[in-house]
C-alpha cells in the first residue's frame, strides 16, 4: 500500500481525481478503535523488545489514548487527503508528539495492520450480533410461551397440511436463529489469529514478539504464513455468508408475517408501531417493517457476492482491490443488526388471532393424515391407508363437507376398519398430542423446548423480564 507521503520514490503528486477515488477514510474510519488498540500493543511490544525506547512508548501510548478519547467524543478530525484511517491516526499522532510518532510504524506495514484491524472489528461484531440474535430469541421464547394453547394449520407448499401449535411454529424460527448464532461464533473463533508481524508480505527483520501483541489484542495465537495473513479475506467471506444465511432466515420469518397479516389469512395483527398506512387508501395497514426485512435480505446476499467477486481473481499477497472489503462487511452487519431489532419488536408486539387460526383447521383437510395413521394403527398397511384417506377426501369434497362430517357408514364404505373412535382421532388437539415425540408439537414437548430455550438464554446473561419491557412483548396471543 504505497502513498507519496511515505517516501521519496515519486516526484509528482497524485491526480486529484485519483486521490479521491482511492481514499477510504470515510469508510474505514470506523476501524479507529481497533487501529488504536493495535498500535498501542505494537508500540508496547517494540519497547519490550528494545526496538524503540520506553520514552517513545510512553509518548505513543499517551498520544493514541488521547486520540481514542477524541474518537469516542466525535471530535477527531479526519483528512481525506491522508487516504485512510491508518495514515490519519499516525500523521495526527506524529504532529502532536513529534519524532516518537514516526517510530510507531517500525516493523509494521499497513497490510498487516489492516488485516489485524479487520479481524478484531469483525470478531467483535460477531459477538455483538449474537447478542442481538439472543434478544430476538428471547422475544420468541416469550411469544412461544404465550401461544402454547393456540392451534393452527402447519403448511407445506403453502397448502394446509397438518395441525400444529403456534408455539411450535415460533420455536421453529428460534431453531434457525440458534444455528445462525452458532455459525457466527464459529467464524469468530476461526478468525481469531493475529496477522500483526506479517509485514507487507514477508514478515520483518526486526525481532518481534508476535505472541505478545496477539495476547494483548485478545487473539488466540498468531497466523502461520505471512503471505496468507495479509493476502486473504476468507474470514470476511465466511462471516458475511453467516450473515446472509441469517438474513435469509429473517426474510422467511418476515414473509410469514406478511402473509399471515393479509386479510386472506388474518392470523396476525401487526402493531401500529411497526406498520404504515397508504398515501391514497385510508383503510390500509401495511406490514412495512416485515417487508423491509424481507427486502434488505437482498443487500446482505449482495454484500457476500461483492466480497467473493472481489477476491476471486487476486494473486497473493495484498492487492488494493481489498480496500473494497470493508463496505460490504459493514453493510452486512448493520443490515442484519437492524433487521433483528425491528423484527423482534414486530413479533413481540403482534397480536395473533387464535380463533382465526383454529377456524382454518376446519378447512383444507388437515386431518387427512390422521385418517391414514388411524387405519395404520388398526393394522392396515400405510400405503393402502393413504389411498383410503385420499378417497375419503374426494368423497367429502363432493359432498361439500369435512372428513369429520362424513358418517361412520360412509367411512366404513371405504374400509371396514373404521370405528366410532375415529372421530376423536380427527380432533386437532388429539392429533397434535399424539405427536408426543422429541421435536414434535405435543404440549409437553413444546413446553420442554421453551424451558430449554429460556435456560440457554439466561445462561448467556439475557434478562427476559427487561427484554419483555423493552420490546413491549405481549403476554397474550
Amino acid at each position: 500500500m504505497s502513498d507519496k507521503s511515505w517516501g521519496g520514490r515519486f516526484d509528482q503528486d497524485l491526480d486529484a481525481q485519483a486521490a479521491a477515488f482511492s481514499a477510504s477514510v470515510d469508510v474505514d474510519k470506523r476501524l479507529y478503535p481497533q487501529d488504536i488498540r493495535g498500535s498501542i500493543a505494537h508500540a508496547r511490544m517494540l519497547g519490550a523488545r528494545g526496538i524503540i525506547s520506553n520514552e517513545d512508548v510512553e509518548r505513543i501510548v499517551g498520544g493514541l489514548s488521547q486520540l481514542a478519547k477524541e474518537g469516542e467524543a466525535g471530535t477527531l478530525v479526519w483528512d481525506p487527503a491522508r487516504e485512510d484511517v491508518h495514515m490519519n491516526l499516525e500523521a495526527t499522532l506524529t504532529e502532536r508528539i513529534g519524532e516518537a510518532g514516526a517510530r510507531l510504524h517500525t516493523a509494521r506495514s499497513r497490510n498487516d495492520q489492516v488485516a489485524t484491524d479487520m479481524r478484531m472489528w469483525t470478531r467483535d461484531a460477531c459477538i455483538a450480533t449474537t447478542g442481538r440474535i439472543d434478544q430476538m430469541l428471547g422475544v420468541l421464547a416469550l411469544r412461544a410461551r404465550s401461544t402454547v394453547e393456540v392451534l393452527m394449520p402447519g403448511y407445506t407448499h403453502l397448502q394446509r397440511a397438518q395441525p400444529v401449535r403456534l408455539a411450535h411454529h415460533v420455536l421453529a424460527w428460534s431453531e434457525m436463529l440458534e444455528r445462525d448464532r452458532s455459525r457466527l461464533l464459529d467464524a469468530a473463533r476461526r478468525m481469531n489469529l493475529s496477522p500483526l508481524g506479517s509485514g507487507a508480505l514477508a514478515a520483518t527483520t526486526f525481532p518481534l514478539d508476535r505472541e505478545m501483541t496477539a495476547k494483548e489484542l485478545g487473539f488466540d495465537g498468531v497466523t502461520r504464513n505471512s503471505l496468507d495473513a495479509v493476502g486473504d479475506r476468507d474470514f470476511l467471506v465466511e462471516t458475511v455468508a453467516c450473515l446472509a444465511n441469517c438474513a435469509i432466515h429473517l426474510s422467511r420469518i418476515a414473509e410469514e408475517l406478511v402473509l399471515w397479516s393479509s386479510q386472506e389469512f388474518g392470523f396476525v395483527q401487526m402493531s401500529d408501531a411497526f406498520t404504515t398506512g397508504s398515501s391514497m387508501m385510508p383503510q390500509k395497514k401495511n406490514p412495512d417493517m416485515a417487508e423491509l426485512v424481507r427486502g434488505k435480505c437482498g443487500r446482505v446476499v449482495g454484500d457476500l457476492v461483492a466480497l467473493m467477486v472481489m477476491l476471486k481473481g487476486l494473486p497473493l499477497a495484498y492487492n488494493r482491490d481489498m480496500q473494497e472489503d470493508k463496505p460490504p462487511v459493514f453493510d452486512a452487519f448493520d443490515t442484519v443488526d437492524a433487521s433483528l431489532t425491528v423484527l423482534a419488536g414486530s413479533i413481540g408486539s403482534a397480536r395473533f388471532d387464535a380463533a382465526r387460526m383454529h377456524k382454518a383447521l376446519g378447512e383444507g383437510f388437515v386431518d387427512a393424515t390422521e385418517v391414514a395413521d388411524y387405519l395404520a394403527s388398526k393394522g392396515v398397511p400405510f400405503r393402502n391407508a393413504h389411498h383410503v384417506a385420499g378417497r375419503l377426501v374426494r368423497r367429502a369434497l363432493d359432498k361439500g363437507t369435512t372428513l369429520s362430517g362424513l358418517s361412520l357408514d360412509e367411512l366404513k364404505a371405504e374400509h371396514p376398519a373404521f370405528e366410532q373412535d375415529v372421530y376423536r382421532a380427527l380432533d386437532p388437539e388429539t392429533a397434535i398430542e399424539r405427536r408426543n415425540l422429541p421435536g414434535g408439537p405435543a404440549r409437553s414437548m413444546v413446553l420442554a423446548e421453551i424451558t430449554a430455550l429460556r435456560q440457554r438464554l439466561q445462561t448467556r446473561g439475557l434478562d427476559l423480564a427487561a427484554l419483555a419491557t423493552r420490546f413491549s412483548v405481549r403476554t397474550e396471543p
